[in-house]
């Protein structure tokens, strides 16, 4: 393997389409998991993160992938989800999977939770990049190219009418829709406003620069995380997060946290006084993602809940995102 072209993902701006333009975009649901390109080469498959992580190991369960190409050699854009009891896709769910290297381990995760991933996009067919082509030309061609198999599928998108599905996503429990104009290429490693995500929740990535002490059960453990985003080279305090965890998440949350424990505080604007009392300051190199209700005057997040870890992001790609509007009817 290695004759094809290395990739890096297209991006999403926030935001609907401009008011009056639904006839020129096209609407695919916001799976709410893990980014990946899938390399489907010589009848392998290697799966690339977005900050460009070798992750095919713990996926063993989409192997078969490439042999679902009709024997051609591609690149495929999509996302890895897990879904929950009720059949929705749940970040929650997928942490198990996420950070899982023991090969035992996997094989158990793989009964017990398996992942899908969420094909939507072709860069490359053969010899041949294809991200020059058109949005409508390259999901025919994906529709062409990728025979939908247990643990893999092509979702279905909806041309027109992006207020329709952004309410069916919401009908769905599923996090949002992105937004692609019809006649856009792709793009990689551009955040383009060609295409555009709109939220059904308020979500943000964060960057953990320490922990405080808790009460309670909590007195012997994690209280609270401290989190930050990045603004002009500098880490940024926003607040901190104290719900959301399970007992396992403490505990894993637990044994990251040990070895990155520093004497000085990673943060380059003032954290409150009742957080930095008990803090225990860690290197800024974990990154995780909250739900939450708002941004507060002062820049911090009112109500955040804790949704997990996210490996396939770097701490210098986590700013603040901007407010999400919502689709023009």
């Amino acid at each position: 393997m290695g004759g094809l072209p290395t990739y890096t993902p297209m991006l999403a701006q926030i935001g609907p389409p401009p008011a009056g333009e639904d006839g020129e975009w096209g609407h695919e649901m916001k799976w709410d998991g893990v980014r990946v390109l899938a390399y489907a080469e010589d009848g392998a498959l290697r799966l690339i993160s977005r900050n460009g992580k070798d992750v095919t190991a713990t996926y063993p369960e989409l192997y078969p992938l490439a042999g679902s190409v009709g024997g051609r050699d591609v690149v495929l854009d999509g996302e890895i989800v897990a879904f929950d009891d009720a059949g929705r896709p749940s970040f929650s769910v997928l942490q198990h999977r996420m950070h899982q290297r023991h090969g035992e381990r996997i094989r158990h995760l793989v009964a017990t939770i398996p992942v899908t991933l969420m094909v939507f996009d072709v860069l490359h067919v053969g010899a041949e990049p294809v991200v020059a082509l058109p949005y409508t030309e390259r999901r025919e061609l994906l529709e062409d190219i990728v025979v939908p198999g247990a643990r893999w599928q092509v979702p279905v998108w909806f041309r027109d009418d992006g207020a329709h599905a952004l309410e069916l996503s919401r009908r769905l429990g599923i996090e949002g829709v992105v937004s692609k104009r019809l006649r856009s290429p792709y793009r990689p490693g551009r955040r383009s406003p060609d295409w555009i995500k709109v939220k059904n929740v308020r979500t943000q990535e964060v960057v953990i620069g320490g922990w405080s002490t808790g009460q309670g059960r909590r007195a012997t453990t994690m209280g609270a995380l401290l989190l930050g985003v990045y603004e002009d080279g500098h880490l940024v305090f926003v607040g901190n997060v104290g719900t959301g965890f399970t007992d396992g998440t403490l505990r894993e949350l637990g044994a990251l946290l040990a070895p990155l424990e520093r004497p000085d505080c990673p943060f380059g604007t003032t954290v409150p006084r009742e957080q930095a009392r008990t803090a225990h300051w860690v290197s800024p190199v974990l990154v995780g993602e909250v739900q939450f209700a708002e941004w507060t005057p002062d820049g911090r997040l009112r109500h955040p809940s804790w949704r997990g870890l996210r490996d396939d992001k770097s701490p210098a790609e986590v700013t603040r995102e901007s407010e999400p509007p919502q689709l023009a009817g």
